[in-house]
C-alpha cells in the first residue's frame, strides 16, 4: 500500500472543504432565493464562487504536480475530494439558473 504524507493528504483534506462549503452556500442561495431574499442569495454565490476558486487552485496545483504522469497516490479520499468540487461547480451552475427562475417569478407575482 502507497505512503501518503500528512502534507498531500492535508491539502485534499482542503480540497474537500472548499468544496462542501461552495455546495453549501449555492444551496444556501437557493434557499434564500425561494424565500425572496436576491440579495442575499446572490452574497451566497458569490461565497460559493470565492471556495470553488480556492479549490480550483488546490485541484490545479495538484495537476500541476503529478503532470498527467501518475505521480500522485490516487486515493479514495482524493476521488472524493474531486466528486465534491465537480458537484459543487455544477450545483452553482444550477442555482444561478433556478434563483434567475425565482427571481422572474417574483417579477411576474409583482406585476399581476
Amino acid at each position: 500500500m502507497t505512503e501518503i504524507s500528512a502534507d498531500f493528504e492535508s491539502t485534499i483534506m482542503e480540497l474537500l472543504v472548499f468544496s462542501g462549503s461552495a455546495r453549501s452556500s449555492a444551496l444556501m442561495a437557493l434557499q434564500q432565493a425561494r424565500a425572496g431574499d436576491f440579495s442575499a442569495a446572490a452574497e451566497q454565490m458569490a461565497e460559493s464562487k470565492a471556495w470553488v476558486k480556492k479549490a480550483h487552485l488546490i485541484q490545479t496545483e495538484l495537476i500541476g504536480l503529478d503532470e498527467g504522469c501518475g505521480k500522485l497516490a490516487i486515493t479514495l479520499i482524493t476521488v472524493h475530494a474531486q466528486d465534491h468540487l465537480m458537484n459543487a461547480m455544477v450545483i452553482q451552475d444550477l442555482a444561478g439558473d433556478m434563483i434567475e427562475l425565482y427571481r422572474r417569478q417574483a417579477q411576474m407575482e409583482t406585476r399581476a
